[in-house]
């Protein structure tokens, strides 16, 4: 009887997990909501592929969310400035990141 009361609340579990995946991926991250609210009123997808553009790796692009967000005056956190980071990196540049 307690082994199925185990498997059950296992079952159940499991059952939950697997409705909340996909539903999971459709939430917005940090870093996308930080850069929709911020950053999107100037920028376009564009800006990160014109000829000129600034950021050409990884530690490029940190320090251009940096700058920017420090002449914006926004008060980013480091972790703040790394999740827009990710975000624009796995949305438009691809870089590698260091370890």
């Amino acid at each position: 009887m307690r082994l199925n009361t185990i498997f059950f609340a296992l079952f159940i579990s499991i059952s939950s997990i697997a409705q909340a995946g996909p539903e999971a991926s459709n939430n917005p991250s940090r870093g996308e909501l930080l850069y929709s609210t911020h950053c999107v009123a100037c920028h376009s997808t564009k800006v990160h592929w014109r000829d000129k553009r600034l950021v050409k790796d990884w530690p490029a692009l940190n320090a251009e969310i940096r700058r920017w967000q420090n002449a914006s005056n926004l008060h980013w956190s480091d972790s703040d400035i790394n999740e827009v980071a990710r975000y624009l990196n796995a949305s438009q540049y691809h870089f590698s990141k260091p370890i």
